[in-house]
């Protein structure tokens, strides 16, 4: 038995949120750069009420240029905000300028941040760390970042944790690092699409640090704790290491079976490692063993529990 090894490589988005991208899209962005609005807005209107940030950002600068919409400035600063809480870069530069000009919006990022508005402390820690609207500035972020985590603002709570994590703005601190992203894991219970993600994808890094023992005591089975929390959640780098986890018997008991059904999982959203080791696992298993794991992996829906060694009838 060959040990299989993790993709440790921590998500260091500034958020990021399950993606709801496909033809749908595709189809509107195409659309809309053919010049086709009324189709564009047909496309993209609904996934933008999804929480998708590319058709969020178009669906702005429609709004912002008056493009087969009613022009509304107002509308426009709405849909940038929505993206701009996503990453997206593009749309964080346009927020940016609209409270820069004052176009669409009652004040300034700026005042609002003053006032205490953890949402608009974060936004301008975000311009400030890409530079958006205003001269880039770690340094700045970070504070800006601090007062927004400080209310319990998981998005900057993550962020904080990212800069600690690499040293931007603020001496490098693995340990306080993991202190941030674990206050942005623990939110397991918020709504907003934006807030998910960088939930999820604190609970991964939360993962990887106790793999590595990095910032925190190693430990295989807390990280196996963490993997499955943000796993259960879709995150298909957690599926992969939770796999290997199971499969090498590190922090979790060995069971090539789970290892193949979360495999599954991670290979079904494009993970290349996943679909190497699904090969490798497969040479170690049964037939029946492949057919329990890969009808477990077809059940199974995001956002459920994953199954237990309890669920898994043919192993050992």
């Amino acid at each position: 038995m060959h040990s299989l090894n993790k993709a440790i490589v921590l998500a260091a988005a500034i958020t990021l949120a399950p993606p709801i991208l496909g033809q749908p899209v595709k189809a509107g962005t195409e659309a809309y750069n053919n010049g086709d609005y009324a189709t564009a807005l047909k496309y993209l209107e609904p996934l933008a009420e999804q929480g998708d940030a590319d058709a969020q950002y178009t669906l702005g600068v429609m709004y912002d240029l008056g493009e087969g919409v009613t022009q509304n400035a107002s509308t426009a600063a709405e849909w940038y905000r929505k993206a701009a809480e996503q990453g997206d870069a593009d749309a964080q530069l346009s927020l940016g300028l609209m409270y820069e000009y004052g176009e669409g919006v009652p004040q300034s990022t700026s005042t609002a941040a003053e006032q205490g508005n953890a949402i608009a402390q974060t936004d301008l820690g975000s311009m400030y760390a890409n530079g958006a609207g205003v001269s880039q500035n770690a340094s700045t972020a970070v504070e800006w970042y601090r007062r927004a985590a400080e209310q319990g603002e998981a998005r900057a709570q993550f962020n904080l944790g990212n800069m600690y994590r690499t040293g931007e703005g603020v001496t490098q601190n693995a340990s306080t690092a993991a202190e941030w992203y674990r206050k942005a894991a623990e939110q397991g219970d918020a709504d907003a699409q934006y807030t998910f993600g960088v939930i999820v994808d604190a609970q991964y890094n939360l993962g990887v640090m106790y793999d590595l023992g990095e910032g925190v005591p190693q430990n295989a089975s807390t990280a196996a704790e963490w993997y499955r929390k943000a796993a259960e959640q879709g995150h298909a780098d957690a599926q992969y290491n939770l796999g290997v986890s199971y499969y090498n018997g590190e922090g979790v008991s060995r069971n090539p079976v789970m290892a193949n059904v979360l495999n599954n999982l991670a290979a079904a959203q494009g993970h290349e490692q996943a679909h190497q080791n699904r090969e490798a696992i497969a040479n170690e298993l049964s037939r029946e063993q492949l057919t329990e794991g890969q009808h477990i992996a077809s059940e199974w829906r995001a956002r459920t529990p994953l199954p237990t060694l309890k669920d898994i009838s043919t192993w050992p």
